[in-house]
């Protein structure tokens, strides 16, 4: 049986991130992944958004890995090259009765280290001449990447630093024991891999994985969920310059506009379920709610003029009555067992906050 000293479970950004991380402090690393490819799951198929950290409670790790992630993102991308903009961001209230929340998530940014620009109804509409709003904030830290090509540049540093990357390899199982963990590979050509240290970064999977785990305590799962999102594409030319996001949710962050680094326009994510497993197909009769929550802010929508994009999904710990929790980051001092770091609920953001996960994770196995 192989031996290696480090073993990360999937292979999208977080775990790119992760493998790089370690790798680059001298670890053997090898990277096991499901699918084909790297990154074409959950990494694939989100906004591409660099948050500012706007939105979530003071002292939570997604306040502070946003934060830090950001800083070291916009750090990283400008030294490798990667495709990215810091183009804005503004959160719009479109009625009176939206300026109390708009004034709390004023309040959660500033103690995040995120402030943002009060804006009048004047201000927002010289920003953005379509949009139609009482009030808003303007985010000047947050921007768009590439998220492909920051995964490649990820893997091309994890492999430069010896790390190595082997796709259409499920994790089947394994057991935790006084020797170490000892895997099981699926595949073409099925196998059994002894690590001392185990990243679970599965993402969809990360809880399926750790209940796979023998000698891993049940206990410490949390449930997983999946909330289901689609984003819509803006047929001709976009009006905006900027990011503009409504009023959130409590599931989601509102059917926003987002615009890539070619200028495609696109909205969304809603979330319009919550499937009991992955499910990435693309629902029909969505049109008109996408209409209407757009129209609230952008009142000259034209119709006809939204298409079918794609879908994606975020692992979450809490369900569609609760309140979103929070990123969870097991090491060995969390659950007691030796050498594995599960990765649980890494939602957005994320990809913003992938630099700064991939380090806590690389501190808790200190």
């Amino acid at each position: 049986m192989e031996t290696v000293e480090t073993v990360v479970v999937g292979a999208g950004v977080i775990g790119l991130a992760v493998a790089r991380e370690l790798a680059l402090t001298g670890r053997e690393v090898v990277i096991l992944e499901a699918l084909e490819r790297f990154g074409s799951q959950t990494s694939a198929r989100n906004s591409e958004v660099i948050h500012a950290g706007l939105y979530y409670p003071p002292g939570s790790l997604k306040a502070r890995l946003c934060v830090r992630g950001k800083d070291l993102l916009y750090h990283y991308c400008a030294e490798r090259g990667i495709g990215h903009r810091r183009i804005g961001k503004l959160l719009v209230a479109c009625e009176e009765a939206e300026l109390a929340a708009l004034a709390r998530y004023a309040e959660c940014a500033a103690a995040n280290g995120a402030p943002l620009r009060p804006l009048a109804a004047a201000e927002v509409r010289r920003l953005e001449p379509a949009v139609r709003a009482v009030a808003g904030l303007y985010s000047e830290s947050t921007g768009i990447v590439d998220s492909h090509g920051l995964m490649l540049a990820l893997l091309g540093d994890a492999e430069r630093a010896g790390a190595a990357l082997v796709t259409r390899t499920p994790v089947a199982g394994g057991r935790i024991g006084p020797d170490g963990i000892v895997l099981r590979a699926g595949g073409a050509e099925p196998f059994a891999l002894r690590c001392r240290c185990l990243i679970n970064a599965a993402g969809l999977q990360a809880q399926p994985l750790a209940r796979q785990l023998k000698g891993f305590p049940a206990a410490r799962i949390p449930p997983a969920f999946y909330a289901k999102g689609h984003y819509f594409t803006l047929s001709g030319r976009a009006p905006f310059r900027h990011l503009v996001y409504p009023m959130p949710d409590h599931a989601g962050l509102g059917i926003h506009v987002t615009l890539d680094l070619g200028g495609q326009c696109k909205f969304g994510p809603d979330v319009s379920g919550w499937p009991t497993s992955p499910d990435y197909g693309f629902e029909s009769g969505l049109e008109d709610k996408f209409y209407r929550a757009i129209r609230r802010y952008y009142p000259d929508l034209p119709d006809g003029a939204l298409q079918p994009g794609y879908t994606g999904i975020r692992p979450k710990v809490t369900g569609p009555t609760e309140a979103a929790g929070d990123f969870i980051i097991q090491g060995p001092r969390d659950h007691g067992a030796a050498g594995v770091v599960n990765l649980f609920g890494i939602e957005s953001p994320g990809l913003t906050a992938s630099l700064a996960i991939a380090r806590q994770v690389s501190a808790a196995l200190t």
